[in-house]
């Protein structure tokens, strides 16, 4: 049984999330407000983000790349074809490049913000942050959607999946970011077809499941987020 310190709307944690139930492993998962800047919590990651998992026996395994390398190392062997980080060493540096591209530049230009603005700074006191969303950064994060949107849409028309022929950390990755802005209302699906056929697909997975069933109380789910044929 694995641990693992997250926010339900943080997309690196999702993410993980997500891996995990590729993975079929079973995880106990543990909120971490991470504004909050606990002591315990900064003890296992002096970065003081999420997601961290905790596996017994071992250092705790910070960031969504590293425990998704970890993943793959110790358990990525069991699951045969299924691997989600392929073993030519092309497929793993394209696995890992639209990881990053994700995990960072999405989370950095739309998905970070926009969770921030939107979701955090509602339980952020005034002291670390909290208060009405900046509209301005609103505003950019959403235009900036529409060019990351744009960008898997291109991956999908040209490959069965982003990084190749079959389900890949990559695919995780994007659809992680897009489902908590998703929830949000902020992806504009009508702008890329096949953006939209992909993440179905995605978001029909098993794995995804449990990241469907939650709602954040006060804010309301937008139509699509739960609808598997929308």
């Amino acid at each position: 049984m694995f641990t693992l310190f997250h926010h339900p709307f943080c997309p690196q944690s999702r993410f993980i999330r997500l891996a995990l139930g590729e993975h079929g492993l079973d995880v106990r998962p543990v909120e971490e407000r991470v504004w909050e800047r606990r002591e315990a919590f900064l003890a296992l990651n002096p970065a003081g983000t999420t997601p961290v998992l905790i596996a017994e026996g071992l250092p705790p395994v910070p960031t969504a790349g590293v425990i998704a390398e970890y993943l793959d190392e110790t358990h990525g062997g069991r699951i045969g074809e299924r691997r989600l980080l392929p073993t030519s060493m092309a497929e793993r540096i394209e696995v890992r490049r639209l990881m990053t591209w994700f995990n960072e530049k999405f989370f950095e230009e739309a998905s970070g913000p926009l969770v921030t603005e939107r979701i955090y700074k509602r339980f952020m006191g005034e002291e670390v942050g909290g208060g009405p969303p900046a509209m301005d950064v609103i505003r950019a994060a959403t235009a900036n959607v529409r060019y990351h949107l744009a960008y898997i849409g291109w991956l999908a028309r040209t490959r069965n999946f982003l990084a190749g022929d079959r389900l890949t950390f990559a695919d995780l990755a994007a659809a992680a970011h897009l489902s908590a802005i998703d929830y949000l209302g902020d992806v504009p699906w009508i702008e890329d077809d096949a953006a939209k056929a992909w993440y179905a697909r995605i978001k029909s997975r098993p794995s995804f499941r449990p990241l469907l069933g939650e709602w954040l109380a006060g804010v309301p789910a937008s139509r699509t987020y739960v609808d598997l044929d929308f």
